[in-house]
């Protein structure tokens, strides 16, 4: 592991420290898509220690915090989220007394509530832009933090309308189907945090049967990597996903709006099998709500069972993908004028500026765990 400095990245702005906080996968591609926002600050990103957040750490400052969340107590674990929680806490306020920003953005969930509080307490403007996924009403993270936020933003204008003195930007586009070229690839993927054992079985029963004749790619998460005629992965780092999308012609794939809509974007088949609260599968249904969504613009299927799975490969093979695209410029001048706003270019005056550089782990790409069981 080495570090870097959080230094200033661009003399217009070198005073003004942003914090980025996302907990999840999805959650941290988000932050992605408003780069615009926050690239030439002095920012660092905080967030859950997951192969995604140590893939995005070797390319960013970035600090880590326990994985906590409401849905724990909800699935039978109040004991383990109190502990977690606790340790959250603790951790959040270091971090952020220790790095100071003026500017908080989180696109949520659980593990950065403990951050929007501290940093509000320590003088931060905060920004919660709640998550692609809630597309009918605020989630619980938007109502919980919304209060402590200085701007609550929605990415559907229908989740908006239900949520108090929140704006609503609808983001995503359907641009129409993808001309370029794929290999016969499927590429399976859990997501970067949780198991997700039927994904994997009615992945691993359609190869068996034959019904996928494609080579495939299965990211398991941090479970047992499972034998069979195709590659099998524990976790991937963010780059080596993105090379598999541009090839994969199919991608399968838990509802998580980071794994879909990156899916979506590079002109993939997608068929989603949403995590379910009621098959514990997940904390709530909000991955239902985004894949019902997105299977209504006509861009995705859905498939709970292997015999749904099966139908959908054989139909997707028959059509041309369709792309989808983030128009997020609007979003993205909203958010900076408002950040403007606080903070003139400029005109900033802060104790931050005569401070050293503080130093941020920076960590070393990890090799993914793998086990091969046919090549590709």
């Amino acid at each position: 592991m080495g570090t870097v400095d959080v230094a200033p990245r661009n003399s217009a702005r070198a005073a003004l420290k942003v914090c980025l906080a996302a907990s999840g996968g999805g959650h941290l591609r988000q932050l992605l898509d408003i780069e615009e926002v926050w690239r030439d600050t002095d920012y660092f990103v905080l967030t859950e220690d997951t192969a995604l957040g140590r893939s995005f750490a070797t390319r960013h400052p970035t600090v880590f915090v326990s994985h906590v969340a409401l849905g724990q107590a909800r699935l039978g674990r109040p004991f383990l989220m109190l502990a977690r929680a606790m340790r959250n806490c603790f951790e959040s306020f270091r971090h952020i007394r220790d790095l100071r920003p003026q500017v908080l953005i989180t696109t949520g969930a659980g593990s950065t509530f403990f951050a929007v509080i501290w940093a509000r307490l320590f003088g931060a403007k905060v920004i919660v832009l709640d998550s692609l996924a809630r597309v009918r009403s605020p989630s619980k993270f938007a109502r919980i933090a919304g209060p402590a936020a200085n701007l609550r933003i929605a990415q559907s204008v229908e989740s908006a309308s239900a949520w108090e003195d929140a704006v609503g930007f609808d983001t995503v586009r359907k641009r129409g189907p993808y001309r370029g070229a794929k290999e016969p690839l499927v590429f399976a993927t859990v997501g970067a945090t949780l198991p997700f054992e039927r994904l994997t079985r009615i992945v691993t029963e359609a190869k068996a049967s034959g019904e996928i004749t494609e080579s495939l790619i299965l990211q398991v998460g941090d479970a047992e990597p499972v034998e069979g005629d195709m590659r099998c992965v524990q976790n991937l780092a963010f780059d080596e996903i993105n090379h598999i999308l541009a090839r994969a012609s199919i991608v399968i794939c838990h509802g998580g709006t980071g794994s879909v809509v990156t899916a979506l974007k590079a002109g993939c088949h997608v068929i989603a099998v949403p995590r379910r609260f009621d098959l514990g599968e997940h904390y709530d249904n909000h991955q239902e709500e985004i894949t019902e969504a997105l299977a209504a613009l006509g861009v995705l299927r859905v498939a709970n069972t292997t015999e749904e799975l099966v139908e959908a490969i054989r139909a997707v093979r028959s059509a041309p993908a369709q792309v989808v695209e983030r128009d997020m410029r609007d979003l993205i001048a909203y958010m900076t004028a408002a950040i403007r706003g606080w903070f003139p270019p400029g005109g900033l005056a802060s104790p931050l500026a005569a401070r050293e550089p503080l130093r941020v782990p920076m960590l070393e790409p990890r090799p993914a765990a793998a086990k091969a069981g046919g090549a590709i």
